[in-house]
C-alpha cells in the first residue's frame, strides 16, 4: 500500500538525498550494465547513500 507525503509536511532535518539510479550512473559515469545492476538491485530511485556503497567503478588507471 502507498501512501501520498506532502513535502512541504516533511522536517527539513530528517530529509534524505533520493536519486533517481538512471541520473546517478549518468553523472558518475557508469556504464549501462552497472547502471542495469543497480536498477535491478534498487528499483527506479534509491539513496545516495545506497548508490554510493553498492556501486562498482573499474579504476582508471587501467
Amino acid at each position: 500500500m502507498t501512501e501520498r507525503v506532502e513535502a512541504d509536511k516533511l522536517p527539513n532535518h530528517t530529509a534524505t538525498k533520493v536519486w533517481s539510479v538512471h541520473e546517478f550512473c549518468r553523472r558518475h559515469r557508469l556504464c549501462d550494465e552497472e547502471e542495469r545492476r543497480l536498477t535491478l538491485l534498487f528499483g527506479a530511485f534509491a539513496t545516495s547513500r545506497e548508490l554510493l556503497h553498492n556501486a562498482r567503478r573499474a579504476p582508471k588507471w587501467r
